[in-house]
């Protein structure tokens, strides 16, 4: 049962007798999800927790609710200035006082700033790490009265993490600064060599660790070989709603600023983001992509934790990630508010040979080395396997779930056949043109076509000449890129792409018949994200998708409104409020204040705010 240290409720200074209330008073919520009560009672009984759930389960309500019942300020360790910002923007629509440290805040603002957490104003004050372990930053907080620290994406802490971050392991020193202050860490993603590191490297070995469970039945993952990777995003993009924003991430800068040029060509609104773009024009681009409707940012990496932009209808990822947990962070920027979304990975054997061959170049131990090598194969096998995506992700967290009939493995079964011999075969082909030739070239030999390049090399002499000829050429594409992707061949990218066999550890044993190799075999209408059946998925997506006709033109009404309160507020009008609750507003149509008061993500603050303005909207439309 949740319950505050015994003290009196100062609802003037924001501290809240009964959690639920706060929930209720503050956020416009009736209930807390999952493990969020056991979070918040940890907190509120001077507990420490680890906190591993999923993006969009509310990670931010199991420190935010106690800060609110506990006195003091709580501080909220945040890797990005934008992730940060964007947190204190939603507190303070909902009415708490919170604050940020950062080295963009003008001097004047930032002289304010201190001058409430001398007051005891501040309810929340978000911090980069690098600026808590500053010389007095500390020597500050430690005359303030800290109610808990958190630190979120707590996964910059491990090593095994797929985003480490050095100057999170330096976080330690908060065990000796506050040795009484509660502290709770969260992540997304943290398999159970993660966890054990974060406690370790946090000092948190007594933390209560509570693992929700990793499920995102709202997004739909799809997975394709990459063949004409613009095309198949031109195909996937013309299929989304009207007005739909998305991301796309590729692996490096240059490739960012071609492919946001190539889909602005194409009438898309895309813009590059990247770590090496100007500060102010970065800042500027993500500003428009989290106000407006319809953006496409194509990216790196470093468009990520800071994406609080909750209406994110799909992701797509042009080159694969280095990691599962990668991908499961990076899918999981879509559909944050629980509406239908849809993402598109592609990977082909060139993305696979490049990151082992960075990994195995890298600087890391050998054993970060080896774990790396492990995650991108697990990420592989999630990529080439055949069975239902999401019960292959949740088992790698530790999870289950049945067959979700929500990605393209359920909806568009591929059949799994033992290749052991066709994969016997294309080694052999590989190894006999002296692993320096391409795809096309070992396909030609394999189907016994005499070719130009073929009879040159005096290829049709040798054993292997023909000797795949009752195999389609497509389907041996399809085989040799099975084979890239999972390490039995790679590609030669410092040559002219071509083929050589993998590490003999690897491939001995399948051409002595000692290690069975099964192969996928696409269904005979393969995945297309230009087909119907994608165009029909694609509607589903939409946040209107469950309204009526009526409803939806008030919920268009309604959007407008918000659009334009948040311009003249200066926020993303996710911040006034979310989708959900303007769907709610659609369906339900309050007529009165008290009616209004119940829907949900409505506060005390904004009913005070938006109350009157909306309720005019809804009564104009019915």
């Amino acid at each position: 049962m949740l319950e505050c240290p015994v003290r009196v409720a100062d609802e003037n200074r924001g501290v809240f007798a009964d959690p639920r209330q706060a929930l209720r008073e503050v956020f416009g919520h009736e209930a807390f999800r999952g493990l969020q009560a056991d979070a918040i009672e940890a907190l509120l009984k001077g507990r420490d927790a680890l906190v591993v759930a999923p993006t969009g389960f509310g990670k931010s309500a199991c420190y935010q609710i106690p800060a609110l019942c506990r006195p003091g300020i709580a501080v909220v360790v945040s890797p990005l200035i934008a992730l940060m910002a964007d947190q204190v923007a939603q507190l303070r629509e909902a009415g708490v006082v919170a604050d940020m440290l950062n080295s963009a805040l003008p001097e004047g603002e930032r002289r304010a700033v201190l001058e409430r957490l001398r007051s005891g104003q501040t309810r929340l004050l978000y911090v980069a790490p690098e600026r808590l372990l500053m010389d007095g930053t500390l020597e500050l907080l430690e005359r303030c009265q800290i109610s808990l620290i958190a630190i979120d994406e707590a996964h910059c802490v491990s090593q095994w993490g797929h985003d480490f971050r050095p100057e999170y392991r330096r976080l330690s020193a908060l065990t000796g600064w506050f040795p009484t202050v509660p502290r709770i860490a969260l992540t997304a993603t943290a398999d159970a060599q993660t966890r054990a590191d974060i406690l370790n490297q946090l000092q948190m070995a007594e933390a209560e660790v509570l693992v929700g469970g990793f499920d995102r039945p709202n997004l739909r993952w799809n997975f394709a070989e990459k063949r004409e990777p613009l095309r198949q995003l031109d195909r996937f993009l013309a299929a989304r709603p009207e007005g739909s924003s998305g991301i796309v991430y590729v692996r490096s800068r240059k490739k960012a600023e071609q492919t946001a040029e190539r889909l602005a060509a194409m009438g898309y609104a895309a813009e590059a983001y990247h770590a090496g773009l100007d500060a102010e024009l970065r800042a500027d681009r993500q500003a428009r992509f989290q106000r407006e409707d319809g953006r496409v940012m194509v990216a790196t990496i470093a468009f990520g934790m800071g994406i609080d932009k909750p209406d994110v209808r799909w992701v797509v990822h042009l080159d694969l990630p280095r990691s599962l947990e990668a991908w499961y962070q990076e899918v999981g920027r879509a559909g944050r508010d629980g509406l239908p979304s849809e993402t598109l990975t592609l990977f082909g054997p060139q993305d696979v040979s490049f990151t082992r061959r960075m990994i195995r170049e890298s600087d890391a131990p050998d054993e970060v080395k080896r774990v790396e090598l492990l995650k991108l194969e697990q990420l592989v096998g999630l990529a080439e396997g055949v069975g239902c995506r999401r019960q292959a992700v949740l088992a790698y967290f530790g999870d289950s779930c049945d067959p979700c009939g929500n990605c393209d493995a359920c909806l568009e079964p591929q059949e799994a056949v033992d290749g052991t011999a066709a994969a016997q075969k294309a080694l052999s082909a590989v190894y006999r043109t002296d692993q320096v030739f391409g795809a096309a070239h070992i396909v030609d030999v394999l189907r016994g076509v005499e070719s130009e390049k073929v009879l040159r090399n005096r290829h049709q002499t040798l054993a292997v000449f023909g000797m795949g000829a009752e195999t389609a050429e497509a389907e041996w594409r399809s085989i040799l890129r099975q084979l890239t992707t999972r390490g039995l061949l790679e590609v030669d990218l410092e040559g002219h792409g071509g083929l050589r066999l993998g590490p003999a550890e690897r491939v001995r044993p399948v051409l002595r018949g000692e290690t069975e190799v099964t192969l996928r075999r696409p269904p005979p209408r393969a995945l297309s994200p230009s087909r119907s059946r994608r165009g029909e998925a694609a509607g589903k997506t939409t946040p209107a998708a469950e309204l009526s006709g009526a409803d939806t033109v008030l919920f268009e009404s309604l959007k407008a409104k918000r659009r334009e309160m948040a311009e003249a507020a200066g926020v993303p009008p996710y911040v006034v409020f979310h989708d959900r609750t303007l769907i709610e507003m659609a369906l339900l149509r309050p007529g009165s204040r008290a009616a209004f008061a119940e829907l949900p993500g409505v506060g005390r603050s904004k009913l005070d705010k938006y109350a009157e303005t909306f309720l005019a909207v809804i009564a104009a439309e019915t």
